[in-house]
């Protein structure tokens, strides 16, 4: 009789400590599957801030690079806001458009009268939404993503008024 009470005292043991393993097992499942689900949200929202910082780095050196005296503004074509920078090239004038279109921040560089449009624009990066205000010298560029993000530039050669 002592020994059936030792066996069921061992298979008591045996089950207590299996059933604790399968415990141990089964959190450690859920950590990791919680823990890569946090992952994934972390990532995915550094990289749309990512991209909307990009965006707004990216329009605000074109905007550096061509800041001459009336050669910056903010012009609405087919419902959609355009930021357009205009240079001379060995007497010809060519122009930039910088606009949101399907879901990307579009870009076209072409000379005056080229009769290409904004559908005709190269795809820079895919974001949520992107407008442009201009008021006198101060230019607002917004991005839209998770966030909105936005930066305020002052368009030191007077913007869009001719300064002669």
């Amino acid at each position: 009789m002592k020994q059936q009470t030792q066996q069921k005292g061992q298979t008591v043991n045996l089950l207590f400590t299996m059933l604790l393993f399968l415990v141990f097992v089964l959190c450690a499942l859920f950590t990791v599957l919680i823990g890569g689900k946090v992952y994934e949200n972390i990532n995915s929202r550094i990289e749309e801030n990512y991209s909307g910082q990009v965006v707004l780095n990216y329009v605000a050196n074109k905007v550096r690079q061509g800041d001459e005296a009336g050669r910056v503004a903010v012009k609405t074509m087919e419902d959609t806001p355009v930021l357009e920078l205009t240079q001379e090239i060995n007497g010809r004038k060519f122009v930039t458009w910088i606009y949101y279109r399907d879901g990307a921040v579009r870009e076209l560089f072409t000379n005056e009268g080229s009769g290409l449009g904004l559908k005709d624009g190269l795809e820079i990066m895919e974001c949520r939404g992107l407008t442009f205000v201009q008021e006198d010298s101060l230019l607002k560029i917004q991005v839209t993503g998770a966030e909105t993000n936005s930066l305020l530039l002052n368009i030191r050669s007077g913007g869009g008024q001719d300064e002669e």
